[in-house]
């Protein structure tokens, strides 16, 4: 992450200054009642974004596995169903949960999920009893290892979890010993493999791209050993948004598939359909727009050049480094670390923003932005708003 953290200011204020802040105006009418700090979701930002990504899967919405974290909406995975997505990824129950209640009520019968998470205790009681109750989807967990396997039920799937060092979790990509084991011991329930790259930030796109490539390279070969060995894989999950094209262009993945076999290939990528400046630095060549954004008010003027506003870290998330914010169509005002409920702004002007004035920020992490937020303000392209629930956002409490 140290690339993304170490964003340039210059290169922020390139790149804001071509956002067209008329895009993202609020009506007057709205400003004059929403409390702030608000996020705001751009309908037809995330629509964009959407058919932006199956471009880049070639028109295959079967390539793309969306990871939920991000959007956390009934409402945004209806948009991803309308346009034909129907492979999901998921780190919660309560995303799962959220997802296969929008699936029932739109009679989709041909979805797959991947709870892609070691789940353990009761919340893998729980993923058992949604795969009960919603019978039509195909669910599936992770695991590492073969006690574990004996613990989860029998009406999920299981993929086996590598770790390309990106040390998280999964077993060590060296270890096939112990993947050979661990799929042996899913049996008929073996799904293939979920290898999630996302330590790989290097700046130079060359170097991601190579270091992807080798990485895709070497799960391969596991994966053909697999075969030999009578563990055949149906699926490998691959990519986060840094990598993601990368895993598109890997010649041993061009068709969808693992090169001579019948093995599907699928990238999950999610932060992309909100999309945030993290990775618009990071990937500029991405055709992305940001479409969530949080409203704030300035609330104090506490020096001559500081303003601040009132959009802290239980607004706004602040784990993913400094700025953990830009301005849209302030580039004159640079965020300084937040407190809980309150952002000081630099301010590089005599003209500053004045007391009760709004500003648009745009996060540099949006995932958990949105988790912390229970409800956003979704503006569509006609200028009409309404309330959405952010329904799968936080954790549930018990079974």
């Amino acid at each position: 992450m140290q690339a993304i953290q170490n964003l340039s200011k210059d290169l922020s204020e390139e790149r804001l200054s071509t956002l067209d802040a008329a895009d993202y105006a609020l009506p007057d009418e709205l400003l004059s009642r929403i409390m702030t700090p608000a996020l705001v979701i751009y309908a037809d930002k995330v629509e964009h974004n959407i058919q932006a990504m199956l471009s880049y899967m070639g028109g295959n919405a079967s390539r793309w596995r969306p990871h939920l974290k991000t959007t956390k909406s009934p409402y945004v995975y209806g948009l991803l169903i309308d346009a034909g997505v129907r492979h999901f990824k998921c780190a919660t129950v309560r995303e799962a949960g959220c997802l296969l209640d929008v699936l029932a009520k739109r009679g989709i019968s041909d979805a797959d999920l991947l709870i892609a998470y070691p789940l353990q205790g009761p919340a893998l009681s729980v993923a058992g009893e949604l795969a009960e109750t919603f019978p039509s989807t195909h669910i599936s967990v992770l695991s590492e290892d073969p006690e574990h396997i004996a613990q989860i039920p029998h009406t999920l799937g299981i993929f086996v979890d590598v770790n390309p060092q990106m040390n998280r979790t999964g077993i060590p990509l060296t270890d096939y010993q112990s993947i050979h084991t661990v799929a042996q011991a899913a049996g008929k329930r073996f799904r293939g493999l979920h290898f999630y790259d996302g330590h790989i930030h290097d700046e130079a796109a060359a170097q991601r791209r190579e270091a992807s490539h080798a990485l895709y390279t070497q799960i391969s070969e596991t994966i053909g050993q697999l075969a030999i060995d009578g563990l055949p894989c149906d699926e490998l999950i691959t990519s986060g948004t840094p990598t993601f094209r990368y895993a598109l262009d890997y010649p041993g993945f061009a068709d969808g598939n693992i090169a001579d076999s019948e093995v599907i290939h699928r990238v999950s990528p999610g932060t992309v359909v909100f999309h945030d400046f993290q990775y618009d630095s990071l990937l500029e060549d991405l055709e992305l727009k940001p479409a969530a954004m949080l409203l704030s008010r300035v609330i104090s003027h506490p020096r001559g050049d500081l303003v601040t506003c009132d959009a802290g870290s239980k607004s706004i998330a602040a784990e993913a480094g400094h700025p953990v914010a830009f301005v849209l169509d302030h580039p004159e005002l640079v965020a300084r670390p937040p407190s809980e409920e309150h952002l000081p702004l630099h301010c590089n002007s005599t003209n500053k923003p004045k007391r009760g004035d709004t500003l648009l920020l745009i996060p540099r992490h949006i995932c958990p932005t949105v988790n912390l937020a229970e409800q956003a303000l979704l503006m569509k392209a006609d200028g009409t708003a309404e309330v959405i629930e952010i329904t799968a956002r936080a954790h549930d409490l018990f079974v």
